[in-house]
């Protein structure tokens, strides 16, 4: 692959792929010629400006292009969701499928997609969900990438185009954005209780594992026309999460905690804080066997999510 395209090139995930691909990492070359989608014009590479809420990405945007790194979508948006479906609709439907047609027509070999674990559904409680369980996808997100998902194999069914799709799981690594961020910055004041071993399973992977999933299914002709869980294969409870960032944090780890049953009782006042305890205590895990099955292993674990694996 001489000419690559990626979308949501300055995201967390899209900014350790470009600097993969400027790399020689994984058999890619360092000479990969890179185009990024981008509303603005980015400053180390050629740049297709377009905002995917608005616009149609240019016709010629995917001339020469061997392969897309479809990165770019809409996600957690705190609003209602019959607010801003329109939204999510346009940016991870629309958006999508209109950028696979665009490759078709272009030429395009190879189409990567990164979709969400939300797209299979919700995971049943103790087990590892794989790409086979597949179930009805809670929330507009969930909704809005499985719809992608199904058309863009479509597309590539009747094309002869390559299409692979990445459902990663919660992402972790250096400049981590989001809830993780958020914990750890309350745990570094020592603001987060120390939460309790209740062994529950939550699946994970490192920003630079998830690149170098990406960069595999590309250029794996087994992985053409199928869907992938992308996680770390070490499962995390609740408790080891909040361990392992004290250890990043270089924090002694409290040999206390809260107790479970305070939890519970929190979680009775209203539907939303029963929501929040659920996210932070629940299971979400995934399994990432049908991946590994084409050789993939992860280099770094979450007490190691500050360094890099390339």
């Amino acid at each position: 692959m001489e000419h690559v395209f990626v979308t949501g090139a300055t995201g967390f995930v899209g900014q350790r792929l470009l600097g993969a691909l400027a790399q020689e990492v994984d058999g890619f070359s360092s000479h990969v010629r890179l185009r990024v989608l981008t509303r603005i014009p980015h400053p180390d590479y050629e740049s297709v400006v377009c905002d995917l809420q608005s616009d149609n990405v240019p016709d010629d945007a995917l001339n020469g292009v061997d392969a897309v790194f479809h990165l770019a979508g809409y996600a957690h948006d705190l609003h209602a969701e019959n607010k801003v479906e329109n939204r999510y609709r346009t940016v991870n439907v629309d958006a999508t499928v209109r950028l696979a047609e665009l490759a078709v027509a272009s030429g395009v070999k190879q189409f990567v997609f990164v979709s969400s674990v939300k797209a299979g559904g919700p995971t049943v409680l103790g087990q590892c969900s794989s790409e086979k369980d597949q179930g009805a996808p809670e929330g507009i997100y969930g909704r809005t990438k499985r719809e992608a998902e199904i058309q863009l194999l479509d597309i590539g069914r009747k094309s002869g185009m390559n299409v692979s799709i990445v459902r990663p799981s919660l992402v972790y690594g250096p400049d981590v954005k989001g809830n993780l961020c958020m914990m750890m910055s309350w745990i570094d004041k020592g603001r987060f209780p120390p939460l309790p071993e209740i062994k529950n399973r939550r699946s994970m992977i490192h920003v630079d594992d998830l690149v170098r999933v990406l960069l595999l299914v590309a250029k794996d002709e087994r992985a053409n026309g199928e869907i992938f869980i992308a996680t770390d294969g070490n499962p995390y409870s609740s408790r080891e999460i909040y361990d392992a960032m004290c250890h990043v944090l270089k924090k002694p780890v409290p040999k206390w905690s809260v107790p479970k049953l305070l939890f519970d009782i929190i979680g009775l006042m209203s539907p939303r804080l029963q929501y929040k305890v659920d996210k932070l205590l629940g299971d979400e895990c995934y399994s990432s066997d049908k991946l590994q099955s084409l050789g993939f292993k992860a280099r770094r674990s979450l007490r190691e999510m500050n360094e890099t694996a390339f």
